[in-house]
């Protein structure tokens, strides 16, 4: 009754009004000084991964970095037939003047024909990074929109990567915004039906949007050291209304039953010291194997998963923080006034001379069906544990067939605007699909001979059916940067385009530019950053998987002081993993769930998606891990034989992670109706992830193992043993009896 969380919780019971506006305080300065200061979004420099990523910084280094570019495209309106050429000469004209006094742009190219003559296109440059495109595009989409109210008999429109991503970004808030919609409702009545309380119903949601509100603040004030990549506000809500509602469910839950048990015996604020000596430690365990598990994505090297890296943490300590400060007050509060309407209902009763009516204590056992599956677990623990583990691996045998890609701007939704143009242009203008960028750097008298060396490559791979045109060759004022760029006919994700690259970095660059001597070249571009990002990703993997295994053998170990706990925990962690990657290669890398989960299969994960989901899964996972195996020790530590333990531990537990996963589960599956395909799948596997884990891991495995082990659970600690041990009789073993909530049933 002395650690951290009793004493943090004593001082918030005794002072509630003081912790509720010091937690509302806390919040406002969070989000406020996080507002005040702002955030500090990523730029091209900071996704630079690979060859291609090293290829991009030598041409910024020469000037010649990619520019953010916008396309207008002309072509007949539709049902007017072919398009007339000297109207839509008219409107590029009308185009290139209006665009050239935007202060945002920096270039306006000439007209350009399609082949076969159904459409015009206007090239124009912006000023900046290629990323900050999408902020400063509004002026020229209402310039093009002027254009097409002066040509009704034309279609004019404008697509590219600026006008792309302000509409996805448009798209991806109001996604998030229709699954807040969804979760918190579904909470909400998750919630009371748990507690049939309203205000209990509220607490844990009311918490959860604080805490959200206070780390997404304070994610802004981390984004200058740790650049945001955009998802940072995505990640806080997905893990935020999960671990938030979780952690003040699972404190709620003891404090109820340390009512119940103290029968109005002790204090309000007693009965949460109480409960925070058990569930408040948990809590704690909890939140910091999330952000410890978390804290592994900042091996990969890469600026989105630094960002989900931050985001996770932030928002689980701050979790945490709530749990441990403003919910005890709360309850405290809300426990004294239910004090105070029983003495009222029992003062009434009594002037009129009626009896007090005392609700029924709530039953603390497992409910039927838990009662059940345990009883069945417990009689054959071998049984149980073999069919659910080979249940689990063939399940898990579709990851063996994982495909990861890029999900590149092809597989974005048609439902933004420019993404429709944008397959219109390709249509006309197939070259503009993909293309390679070879840049060499090499000192500047040698430009000469670089320059040779990249047109005898663009005469070398002219024919190739694969490319499309002659190619071109820019070099910087210095003369130390030269860039060869090539258009790829073809999208980025087809074997053709792959195999041009494999191509042109095993064959024509060794071949032509490779022979000068005292040269460095690099490939990037739109192929070669498909390319690379994904096996930068499969060559993170071990590492991240390695890391966690690490994590949560050495977190169970501390909380639990068992190397047998810490075994048991990264087995079972694996197979969780390995069992929702196989869920999720079985249902997006075929076509036959396209329908039902409205998406177009790419025959591909995302590329983020496994390491997202070892990440946060390990984290999670210790949730349950923490809670259930907290209670089974504490039940241990007190003489209760071990396998008496563990099944009053699980059959007590079994509520609360049942509705944490429902919760979990339904704030993960909220992001499967997303439009962007990445984070269909990150929502899908987490939702699939947190229900195997729930309802097959901590019903089926864990007790089965546990039951197997039997004492070894507890190895090497001494101070179980000693416990164990004195519960012992003298004469001889003491028995075993099964435990009374599952005598009752059935």
């Amino acid at each position: 009754m002395r650690n951290l969380p009793v004493r943090m919780a004593r001082w918030s019971a005794g002072h509630p009004w003081r912790a509720m506006v010091g937690w509302f305080v806390f919040v406002v300065l969070c989000l406020g000084t996080g507002i005040a200061v702002g955030g500090n979004p990523a730029t091209a420099a900071d996704y630079r991964i690979g060859e291609a990523g090293r290829a991009e910084a030598m041409a910024e280094d020469g000037g010649l970095q990619q520019r953010p570019v916008e396309r207008v495209l002309i072509t007949a309106a539709p049902g007017t037939g072919r398009l007339d050429r000297a109207a839509a000469d008219t409107a590029a004209r009308e185009v290139a003047e209006r665009m050239r006094e935007l202060p945002e742009v920096r270039a306006v190219a000439a007209p350009v024909r399609s082949a076969d003559g159904s459409a015009v296109r206007v090239d124009v440059t912006m000023f900046g990074d290629e990323r900050e495109g999408k902020e400063h595009v509004d002026p020229l989409l209402a310039r093009t929109a002027a254009v097409q109210k002066a040509h009704p008999e034309l279609r004019v429109e404008e697509t590219g990567s600026p006008s792309i991503g302000k509409g996805t970004d448009q798209q991806r808030g109001d996604d998030l915004a229709r699954t807040e919609i969804i979760a918190l409702p579904v909470t909400l009545i998750t919630l009371l039906l748990v507690f049939s309380s309203v205000a209990m119903a509220l607490v844990p949601v009311l918490l959860a949007l604080t805490s959200i509100a206070a780390s997404i603040g304070l994610s802004m004030l981390a984004s200058h050291a740790f650049p945001d990549a955009g998802i940072g506000t995505n990640v806080i809500l997905l893990i935020g209304l999960a671990v938030g509602v979780d952690y003040t469910l699972f404190y709620l839950k003891r404090e109820r039953e340390e009512r119940a048990r103290a029968g109005g015996g002790l204090s309000p604020a007693v009965v949460v010291e109480l409960a925070a000596a058990t569930s408040g430690r948990a809590v704690v365990f909890s939140g910091l194997a999330v952000a410890v598990s978390s804290a592994t994505l900042f091996l990969v090297d890469d600026v989105i998963f630094s960002s989900i890296a931050v985001g996770a943490i932030v928002v689980t300590l701050v979790a945490v923080l709530s749990s441990l400060t403003v919910l005890p007050a709360l309850l405290a509060v809300v426990g004294a006034r239910a004090e105070r309407r029983a003495e009222r209902r029992a003062a009434r009763a009594a002037a009129g001379g009626r009896p007090v009516r005392q609700r029924a204590p709530r039953r603390g056992g497992p409910g039927r069906a838990t009662a059940a599956v345990l009883r069945g677990v417990s009689r054959r623990p071998a049984v149980a544990l073999a069919a659910s583990v080979l249940g689990m691996l063939a399940v898990a045998a579709p990851a063996l067939g994982l495909n990861l890609t890029d999900m590149g701007r092809e597989t974005h939704s048609r439902a933004i605007g420019a993404m429709r143009v944008y397959d219109r242009q390709n249509a006309a203008f197939p070259e503009l699909k993909a293309m390679h960028q070879i840049v060499v750097r090499a000192d500047a008298e040698r430009s000469a001979e670089v320059t040779a060396a990249l047109r005898e490559l663009a005469r070398d791979v002219k024919g190739d059916p694969r490319l499309s045109g002659d190619g071109t060759l820019s070099t910087s004022r210095d003369k130390r940067i030269s860039m060869l760029q090539l258009q790829v006919p073809h999208h980025v994700s087809t074997d053709a385009a792959q195999e041009s690259l494999r191509s042109i970095r095993a064959e024509h660059v060794p071949a032509t530019i490779g022979r000068v001597a005292g040269v460095e070249t690099a490939v990037t571009g739109d192929v070669a950053r498909y390319a690379d990002y994904p096996e930068h990703q499969k060559d993170k993997l071990p590492l991240i998987v390695g890391a966690l295994l690490i994590v949560t053998f050495a977190m169970t170990v501390w909380a639990f002081r068992s190397l047998v706990l810490g075994l048991v925990g990264v087995v079972l962690n694996l197979l969780s993993a390995g069992a929702s990657l196989g869920v999720l290669v079985l249902t997006f890398q075929p076509s036959w769930a396209e329908g039902l989960l409205d998406f177009d299969s790419t025959g591909s994960i995302g590329s983020r998606v496994p390491l997202f989901l070892f990440v946060i899964l390990f984290g999670l996972s210790m949730d349950y891990q923490v809670f259930v195996v907290s209670r089974i020790r504490e039940a241990a530590l007190t003489g209760v034989p071990t396998r008496q333990a563990v099944l009053d531990g699980i059959g007590r537990s079994a509520g609360v992670v049942t509705s944490a996963a429902v919760v979990m589960v339904t704030v993960f599956a909220s992001f499967v109706g997303l439009h962007l395909i990445e984070m269909k799948q990150i929502g899908y596997v987490l939702a699939v992830a947190v229900l195997l884990d729930a309802f097959v891991i901590r019903m089926l495995v864990l007790p089965a193992l546990m039951l197997l082990l039997g004492q070894a659970n507890w190895w090497p600690s001494r101070g179980m043993r000693r416990a164990q041990h004195q519960a012992t009789p003298a004469g001889g073993a003491r028995p075993e009896p099964e435990p009374a909530a599952l005598k009752t049933v059935g």
